[in-house]
This record gives structure tokens, C-alpha cells and sequence, in this order.
């Protein structure tokens, strides 16, 4: 079959990001990555508004305050509540509170500091997008109904459109033609050209025309959405890998990227299903999507740290800008700031 064209008007595994280093001066606030817009930094801060607020919101902004256990025990319960792992959390405060017994951390701003050097460090990792000078780069997104894999690729397409690239939508789910139609919508909106199959048709032949498309054309990245499915449903997962090895057919190392996107409102629930996905599809990366929605924003550091894979872009709203890339330190920073 051959597709449509339709042209719209980790950490490594050394890594223990649970070792806390205190620093004797400084708040322990890094300054973002360089090329991290002023508008990027808001857009994260307003997304983990939810998250932020309430009992965390208590612990920041207290200055050289006098730390106390009163004061561990609420930090314990606050990360706990933004939906951080256990296993990220009780090491980090056993190490504090030994910190706090022997003196050698007095102040709440000191804590905070080795809080947020604790959980930057457990977002380390490479979260550039890969591929870059494949022609075409090819990038696939994969994940369960309802995950925001279909608003991301079209955000995703007006990102790298926006700094000079010449993206391709490619509509994988030849299943729902509400999906193909969304897809086609977002497309027209971010103004980047889409194809698209024939309902009922092969997912895996539909990208593969893609990929030779893009390259006849000149796109830069070929962007797919793949079709939602359960990580429970063994026939659509391997369709899945079916359609990562004619990927590969198309040219050849690719998808140079399969992205997972998870729904941030689930928190660490979602942290089983992306097992799965992980195995069959040899997912490279994570995107993070509704943060704006939840006020389990911790649940980032959970996914990063049990998948082992860095998480590289965050869904910060539902405008077309509203994707953003991971900057551990401005993520950290906007979910315990410097200051009230």
C-alpha cells in the first residue's frame, strides 16, 4: 500500500543519585542550560503550580530558618505526597537527617540545597533528542490511549520547525480515524506537512513510505504517531515491534528515537506499563505530558530513576508551545524554589 502526502494550509548505571553533596555556600540553584528560554522556565513553573502547592509550598522560601526534625519529618511527607519513589526518598532523607544529627546541616536553606542537588542529579542524563544529521532523523512516539502521543507529535513538529527544521507528521494509527483526523487538525494548525494511511491499513508500511517520502522531499525528521495500546495486549505490542524493524528497512539505524509518552496524572502508575513498552519497542527516552493537571509532578523522578531512561521533553499545557525540554535544574528548581 502506499501512504497519502498531504500538505496542510538516562542516568548511567554508576550513577547513585541518592549520594547527597552538600555545598557550604550557595542556595544550590544552578543557572538553567544555556538556550533555556525565559518562557520555557515559566511555562515549567506554572505546570508544577499543583504540585508545588500546598504542604511542599510550607517547606521553601525560609532562609537560614533553623532546621529541626519537625521540619525533616514535613519535607519527608511533601516529597512522599508529590508522588517521588520511596527509593529515591528514603535514602536521601536517612542521609539528611544523619547530616542534621551530626551538624553538619543547621539550616532549612541548606537542606532544601542538598534536596535539590539530590533530585537534579537523579535527572541527569542525555535528554538531546538523537539522531541529529540522519537524513531523515526518525522519531516514533508510542504509549497507551489517552497518554498525549498525538498533541506531542504536533507540538514536537512545531518545536524543530520553529528552530529551522523541516518536520514530517506521519498519522501511524490507521485504526481510529479520529486519530488519523486529529492528527491532521494539529498538523494544519502547526502548519507542517502530514501523511497518512488508508484505514485499516498496515501502521508499519504507512511509516516506511514516510521515511522514503522525507527523503525524496527533503524533510529533516519524520515524526510518527503510532496507535495507543495496552501493555497488556500482546498482539498490538507486537505490532509495535513490527513496526521499529521496517523502520529500520527504511533506513537504515532507525527510528532513531522511540519516545514513551506518559500521562503525568497517572504518577507512578505508569511506571508499569512503560516496562513493557520498553521491552518491545527499545524505547530511548520519556516524555512527560498533563503536568499541568497534576499534583504528582514527582512522579518524574520515579520514572526517570525505575526506567533508567531519561526524560526528555515535559507537556506543560495544551497550547501548541506547551512542550518544553527536561532541565533537570530548572525542573528542580521550579518545584522547590529559592525563595517563597
Amino acid at each position: 500500500m502506499r501512504a497519502a502526502i498531504m500538505r496542510n494550509a538516562r542516568p548511567s548505571k554508576n550513577q547513585n543519585p541518592s549520594v547527597i553533596r552538600i555545598k557550604t555556600n550557595g542556595n544550590g540553584a544552578n543557572s538553567t542550560r544555556e538556550g533555556y528560554t525565559g518562557a520555557e522556565q515559566m511555562s515549567i513553573e506554572q505546570a508544577l503550580t499543583k504540585t508545588r502547592g500546598g504542604f511542599l509550598a510550607r517547606l521553601f522560601g525560609r532562609g537560614e530558618e533553623k532546621l529541626t526534625a519537625e521540619w525533616l519529618d514535613s519535607l519527608e511527607e511533601a516529597l512522599l505526597r508529590a508522588d517521588l519513589s520511596v527509593s529515591l526518598v528514603d535514602p536521601l532523607m536517612a542521609q539528611l537527617r544523619d547530616l542534621f544529627t551530626t551538624g553538619e546541616v543547621k539550616s532549612v536553606q541548606k537542606a532544601l540545597a542538598a534536596v535539590r542537588e539530590t533530585l537534579v542529579a537523579a535527572l541527569v542524563g542525555d535528554t538531546r533528542l538523537r539522531g541529529e544529521g540522519q537524513q531523515p532523523r526518525v522519531i516514533l512516539l508510542v504509549g497507551v490511549n489517552g497518554s498525549g502521543k498525538t498533541t506531542t507529535a504536533a507540538k514536537l513538529a512545531k518545536r524543530l520547525k520553529d528552530s529551522g527544521e523541516r518536520p514530517l507528521l506521519v498519522a501511524a494509527d490507521t485504526f481510529r480515524a479520529a486519530a488519523t483526523l486529529q492528527l491532521e487538525q494539529w498538523a494544519q494548525r502547526v502548519d507542517v506537512p502530514i501523511v497518512s494511511g488508508k484505514p485499516e491499513g498496515d501502521p508499519a508500511a504507512v511509516v516506511f513510505d514516510a521515511v522514503n517520502a522525507a527523503t525524496a522531499r527533503g524533510n529533516t525528521t519524520v515524526i510518527a504517531d503510532t496507535a495507543g495500546r495496552l501493555h497488556t495486549k500482546g498482539q498490538l505490542m507486537d505490532e509495535l515491534g513490527k513496526i521499529v524493524r521496517v523502520t529500520g528497512r527504511a533506513r537504515a539505524g532507525a527510528p532513531d528515537e522511540v519516545l514513551l509518552v506518559l500521562d503525568g496524572t497517572a504518577g507512578q502508575n505508569a511506571i508499569q506499563q512503560a516496562r513493557r513498552f520498553t521491552a518491545t519497542a527499545a524505547v530511548t527516552g520519556v516524555v512527560v505530558t498533563k503536568l499541568d493537571g497534576t499534583a504528582k509532578g514527582g512522579s518524574v523522578f520515579a520514572i526517570a530513576q525505575e526506567l533508567r531512561l531519561p526524560v526528555k521533553l515535559l507537556g506543560v499545557g495544551e497550547k501548541a508551545d506547551d512542550l518544553v525540554p527536561m532541565d533537570p535544574t530548572a525542573f528542580v528548581n521550579a518545584l522547590l524554589p529559592t525563595s517563597a
